[in-house]
């Protein structure tokens, strides 16, 4: 039987505008456009991921191309809809999402990681180096990876803007943290964080003048709490009370207070930075025992090894423990904690430098081209180029400073 001609308004609407047809939004794409990769982290109560749909739809409009494996934005709410309208290709698997040129991820490499990418590749993450071990950069040397620790990365005035974002995230989350285990339900002091007409103020000690101390400093201040800050430099002591605006009470942590201090202390709170990769441990076992029962120590320092002695590694699912009756909250990632703010914080920095990438040439101009960025590379394409690394394993290492001036 012969089948009927279309004819009319069906044929004119089948050619027209009527019947709806898909088309890619287009974008300009050159020999310098970076092809980055998103992958689901798979490290420990991980939720942050290093871009979000807002970015990528500015970088693929920019002519790069990303590649975000499914569900990846998850921890931090960011839907797949979202990636995939902003301009991303949504991938399944992590072999497919490891293809890139460009892999930008939280955490380091685990070791099932190793097995995806390819050799060549620029790796960005976070460096975390007192949790790696020598196998973990003789296993990069060997893929000729280039590898950049995002918290190394410094900007054009010598700040780590990787370093502050996270650190003005755990400062100010840090006395939420407090406050919720000193409550008595979770086992705590039973008093409010702050001060209210007629009770004594909650007496809160901070280890360290940094980004984080600033911050829970500020957060502590505003609450009516009393704060004694300690730090082993009085000039960050001096940065630290002309930052805040007041008077604070400061005091050099190699002094005899420090030990009063933390025991008359309802909460302690540790972010000393680190020195030759680990963080100085300032408060003894004995300190420690002098604390009133229900007491918090928080020890954001603690991915860097920890000021306590009596600290070890928690996690978001099981985040404390207890010690001499003193709650010891351990957890390393603590803005993984608030993962859709902190993910828009490390989008904040890393959008401009990839674009910047992307109009200076590729990375290896990039690294070549600003020293800033230079700074936060460890290893390239087979060689440690991270000294400080380098005499901790005990391998060779190249000065990429050499490496440039070669170049000029």
């Amino acid at each position: 039987m012969p089948q009927p001609q279309i004819t009319g308004f069906e044929a004119l609407a089948k050619q027209s505008v009527l019947y709806p047809q898909e088309s890619l939004m287009a974008v300009r794409k050159d020999q310098n456009s970076l092809h980055i990769g998103l992958p689901k982290e798979v490290s420990l109560q991980e939720n942050r991921i290093a871009l979000t749909p807002d970015a990528v739809a500015i970088l693929v409009r920019n002519g790069h191309e990303v590649w975000v494996e499914k569900d990846a934005g998850k921890g931090a709410n960011l839907s797949d809809h979202e990636y995939s309208e902003a301009g991303a290709k949504i991938v399944h698997s992590p072999e497919e999402v490891y293809q890139a040129n460009v892999i930008l991820k939280v955490e380091p490499l685990v070791e099932e990681e190793f097995g995806y990418v390819k050799a060549g590749t620029t790796l960005i993450s976070a460096l975390n180096l007192p949790a790696l071990e020598k196998q973990y950069f003789e296993k990069l040397n060997d893929l000729k990876i280039t590898g950049i620790g995002y918290e190394l990365i410094e900007d054009k005035v010598g700040g780590k803007p990787i370093i502050r974002a996270m650190g003005e995230i755990a400062g100010s989350t840090v006395l939420l943290i407090a406050a919720e285990y000193l409550s008595t339900p979770n086992g705590g002091r039973g008093v409010i964080l702050g001060g209210i007409t007629g009770v004594p103020p909650t007496k809160i000690v901070i280890l360290g003048a940094g980004t984080v101390a600033e911050f829970a400093t500020r957060a502590a201040l505003s609450l009516g709490a009393d704060v004694k800050v300690f730090d082993k430099h009085i000039y960050r002591l001096q940065r630290l009370k002309y930052s805040i605006g007041q008077n604070l009470y400061t005091s050099i942590i190699d002094s005899e207070t420090l030990g009063e201090a933390i025991g008359r202390a309802d909460v302690v709170i540790g972010t000393m930075r680190a020195e030759n990769g680990l963080s100085p441990m300032v408060v003894t076992r004995e300190m420690v025992s002098q604390m009133k029962p229900g007491s918090v120590i928080i020890d954001v320092s603690i991915d860097q090894g920890g000021s306590f002695e009596t600290s070890r590694m928690t996690t978001h699912k099981n985040p404390t423990f207890k010690y001499n009756e003193v709650i010891h909250y351990c957890v390393p990632n603590i803005p993984s904690r608030v993962a859709h703010t902190a993910s828009t914080a490390l989008s904040n920095v890393f959008l401009p430098f990839l674009l910047q990438t992307g109009n200076i040439g590729g990375i290896e101009e990039m690294i070549y081209a600003n020293r800033w960025f230079m700074k936060g590379v460890y290893c390239h394409k087979g060689t440690l180029t991270n000294s400080h690394i380098a005499r901790s394993f005990n391998m060779r290492y190249k000065d990429l400073t050499l490496l440039l001036a070669a170049r000029m």
